[in-house]
C-alpha cells in the first residue's frame, strides 16, 4: 500500500484519488496512520462482505426466531445508507 503524509495527500489530492482506484492509499500524520483512501467500488465491496458476515452471524446465533431474509436485507441496506 502506498503511503502519503497528510500534507502530501492534500497537495497531490487529484493524484491520490486516481491512485486509489488501483489500490488503497494510506495517509499518515506525524508518522502515524490516520486514514486509508479506497475507491468507491472497494468500499462497497467491503460493506457487502460485512453485511453478509453479520447476516450469517445472526442466522447462526439461533436467537432470532423466524427470519425473513428480505426484511433483514431491506433493514440492513437502510442502516448502511446505500442500496446494492
Amino acid at each position: 500500500m502506498q503511503t502519503y503524509t497528510s500534507s502530501d495527500a492534500k497537495r497531490e489530492f487529484g493524484e491520490v484519488l486516481i491512485k486509489s482506484q488501483q489500490a488503497p492509499i494510506s495517509v499518515t500524520r506525524n508518522g502515524k496512520p490516520i486514514a486509508v483512501i479506497v475507491s468507491d467500488i472497494e468500499y462497497k465491496a467491503i460493506k457487502r462482505k460485512l453485511l453478509v458476515a453479520k447476516l450469517i452471524e445472526g442466522e447462526r446465533s439461533g436467537d432470532a426466531g423466524i427470519l425473513d431474509i428480505d426484511k433483514i436485507k431491506v433493514k440492513a441496506r437502510k442502516k448502511a445508507g446505500f442500496e446494492f
